[in-house]
């Protein structure tokens, strides 16, 4: 799994800072905008808004755009977007799930389609990868939370279920329905988190390197790439000598 974490960390890294975080921007604000669609358009009384606000505070959002976002949908401008969730294999059998945000299905279906066969995957149907996987909360925090063991006892403390610590980080891993209890917890103990959110968690890992490994890199950073993608999961394992070499 810390395979997977520093993978993602690394491919953030490599640069494509501006647009990469232009992109990030406009789908933060996306995420605000339908979930307060789809609840009231309160963080205080929606507990899928809240946790969209404070992923975007974490990621300095300025406060203007969240509020912009939010009024959007209480004064019913906004979009109508579906959430859509693809399955399929990569490179090297990799399972990897992608998730969507989408005003034009058909246009994301194709999408993502072709960028699974242009990469050396193909696309699965609903169910083919995620039976492999659990949906699980996933807390990070910024490897200067705190030490290894701090952030250890924190989880513990806060009903965490696992927590994984390297240079880069700390990812705390929650029950489903304890996702909210646990963050506000580790909150009060840690300080604000770097993002909260559901996530997918690969039971187990799929070992790959070489060709197949640059090929699922490109088909990953592609996918994120697109506009309606809001999040990208595989579950790859990558041995310490290939993370070395991704991230020089």
């Amino acid at each position: 799994m810390a395979g997977h974490s520093k993978f993602k960390n690394i491919m953030h890294r490599k640069g494509r800072a501006d647009s990469a975080r232009s992109k990030l921007f406009s789908k933060l604000s996306r995420e605000i905008t339908v979930a307060a669609k789809m609840g009231l358009p309160d963080p205080a009384m929606n507990a899928r808004l809240r946790l969209a606000v404070n992923n975007a505070k974490a990621e300095s959002l300025p406060k203007d755009v969240i509020e912009r976002a939010i009024k959007k949908a209480a004064g019913g401008e906004a979009e109508s977007y579906d959430e859509i969730r693809y399955e399929g294999f990569g490179p090297g059998g990799v399972g990897v799930i992608v998730e969507v945000l989408t005003d034009n299905r058909n246009r994301s279906a194709s999408t993502v389609r072709s960028t699974f066969t242009k990469c050396g995957g193909n696309l699965g149907e609903t169910g083919s990868v995620s039976f492999m996987w659990d949906r699980v909360g996933q807390i990070t925090y910024a490897a200067s939370a705190g030490s290894e063991d701090k952030v250890m006892e924190a989880a513990i403390e806060a009903g965490a279920d696992d927590v994984e610590s390297d240079e880069d980080g700390h990812t705390i891993w929650t029950a489903f329905d304890a996702l909210n209890d646990v963050s506000a917890a580790l909150e009060a103990a840690l300080g604000a988190a770097t993002s909260t959110k559901l996530a997918w968690r690969p039971k187990a890992l799929t070992p790959i390197d070489g060709d197949a490994l640059a090929t699922l890199m490109k088909l990953i950073e592609t996918l994120e790439d697109d506009d309606d993608v809001q999040n990208v999961y595989s579950n790859a394992d990558i041995s310490a000598e290939d993370l070395e070499k991704l991230a020089g």
